[in-house]
């Protein structure tokens, strides 16, 4: 590591505090600057995951078209409805350990939808007729172009799709950022009255201002999506209370995951056929005052068996709650007993999983609508810019001269710094852009077609990265952002030669997602057209000045 600076200004100790929070604030978001712009741009894009999959599965647009026009079929009531569900569970599934029963959609509508767990305890559903009961045959086309959707960017930016150690790494990452802000604005004095100043053309200067300038802008936001990021896996992070308490094992963690959600009752070990659902429905939606979205029955068959009534929170919730859970009525299914109410908004555990719950729905904008998804969208990138900012300012100060901080492998060191530099940006954004033409370009039956989007998209990444080194470091950013451009660009341009749908129709059809998204891959492609233009002016400044410097 380089040494820790020896200047002292005017001999006190703030200034020897501030020069050390400079040497941390630079090394530390250096090394993490990487890999915390790829989880804020794929967090940023995670905002819009819906519209991203809807994009991405283009079989169903016209599926999802003719069900929004043509009338709703009749339906029976809601206590056929769960009969029905019941029976089928029974005649089918009856040795699962949990049934779920879904009576209606999310807008009123009736529908039927059974999901159990199976031997594997692997989460599994079926789709019943809801004005007959009987299971329903496929639809032709639908699930034919197999895809994780926006999906992709949701895992990449909380585990890295790594699992559990992914989950570590970007924890880790997320308590660098923490330390990386507050030293930031401890070493910049002037930080705000900074934020009113931007100098273009000015060359380390301009960097230094387009950071603080973005910095400041969201730091707010910045601190809050870092430290509600570390929390809501609080209990990933600090094991030690958990494993005393429950031990290790498969078996220790469903109890803990049992008590979290308020605690299921032993099996007694005595058969009990499952009561008609309807009743505990009914009352379940009047306790907790919101309309039914499932019912779940744990240790069905048992004389111990819990009913479960879950709501369904509206748009209205949405926007004035912050805690994302809706309403939920517990019954012993034996006496019908109420066990456990809680209210829409509210948690089971107390303070602390209110509070866990809140800051889940701060992070992830389950709250306020649209308008907020636009905000976080809009901060995400102005954080993924701030990280962008900072490692390129760390070479732009060094590009001409260095401290010799790592002795004579210095040039290699930077060498190697320019050109993740140009990968975790440049290389980053041509993986994402292309992981929707590989949305496009694969076969639409290909076997394991989502593992192949995915492998296209590290593939990519990999080889900007190997580009960035075979290049140097100005053509690699111009040939990467010239790529991305084109990427972005070309994305309407393929989709309407692979499936022959466009801009223009999708406006018209007021089918706002996909039109969503080809529109911001337009904004995206300007952005990267801007980017190349400033770079090709300084390129013809700086040989210009050489000339006159020669002459």
């Amino acid at each position: 590591m380089p040494p820790l600076p020896r200047r002292v200004e005017g001999g006190a100790g703030q200034g020897r505090f501030r020069q050390t929070q400079a040497w941390l604030h630079t090394w530390c978001g250096l090394w993490f600057s990487w890999l915390l712009f790829a989880v804020f741009l794929t967090g940023t894009l995670a905002v819009f995951d819906e519209p991203i999959t809807h994009w991405m599965t283009p079989e169903h647009h016209a599926e999802e078209a003719a069900a929004a026009a043509a009338p709703k079929p009749a339906t029976a009531d809601r206590a056929q409805r769960l009969a029905w569900g019941k029976a089928y569970m029974a005649a089918h599934h009856a040795g699962a350990p949990m049934w779920e029963l879904w009576p209606s959609d999310a807008d009123g509508g009736g529908s039927l939808t059974a999901y159990w767990f199976d031997e594997k305890r692997q989460y599994v559903s079926a789709q019943l007729n809801p004005s007959t009961g009987q299971p329903m045959a496929a639809i032709p086309g639908r699930g034919a172009r197999a895809t994780l959707g926006g999906h992709h960017f949701v895992d990449f930016h909380y585990e890295l799709h790594a699992g559990a150690v992914g989950l570590w790494i970007v924890g880790i990452a997320a308590m660098a950022m923490l330390v990386a802000l507050v030293s930031g604005v401890i070493t910049h004095k002037r930080i705000f009255q900074d934020f009113f100043t931007f100098r273009p053309g000015k060359g380390q200067r301009s960097w230094l201002d387009a950071h603080n300038v973005v910095a400041v802008l969201t730091l707010p936001f910045l601190f809050m999506i870092a430290y509600t990021g570390i929390a809501i896996s609080g209990a990933t992070f600090m094991p030690a209370p958990r494993l005393v308490h429950y031990g290790t094992g498969d078996a220790a963690q469903q109890r803990f995951i049992a008590d979290l959600n308020g605690g299921l009752p032993e099996r007694s070990g005595r058969a009990m056929q499952v009561p008609d659902l309807e009743p505990f429905a009914a009352r379940g939606q009047a306790l907790m005052g919101q309309p039914v979205r499932a019912v779940v029955i744990d240790h069905p068959g048992d004389a111990a068996a819990r009913i479960g009534v879950y709501g369904w929170n509206g748009e209205a919730d949405a926007l004035r709650r912050l805690s994302p859970t809706s309403g939920m009525v517990a019954f012993s299914a034996a006496t019908g007993e109420v066990l456990q109410v809680r209210q829409p908004g509210g948690a089971e555990g107390g303070t602390a999983s209110l509070a866990q719950s809140a800051m889940g729905g701060l992070h992830m904008a389950s709250f306020g609508g649209w308008a907020v998804k636009w905000l976080y969208f809009v901060c995400g990138l102005a954080g993924a810019a701030t990280m962008a900012t900072g490692a390129i300012l760390f070479m732009v100060k060094r590009r001409g001269k260095h401290l010799g901080e790592f002795g004579g492998a210095t040039a290699r060191v930077y060498r190697l710094i320019e050109a993740l530099n140009v990968a975790a940006i440049a290389g980053l954004a041509i993986a994402c852009i292309g992981y929707l033409w590989a949305n496009r370009l694969l076969p639409v039956l290909l076997e394991q077609r989502a593992a192949w989007e995915l492998r296209s998209f590290f593939a990519l990444w990999l080889l900007a990265l190997l580009h960035a080194f075979a290049r140097p470091p100005a053509r690699a950013w111009r040939e990467q952002l010239g790529a991305f451009a084109l990427l972005c660009l070309l994305l309407p341009v393929l989709n309407f030669s692979t499936t022959g749908d466009h801009l223009p129709a999708q406006l018209r059809h007021g089918d706002w997602e996909s039109a969503g998204v080809e529109l911001g891959a337009l904004a995206f492609a300007a952005f990267a057209f801007h980017a190349l233009r400033v770079m090709r002016r300084r390129d013809r400044a700086a040989s210009v000045s050489t000339l006159a410097s020669v002459a």
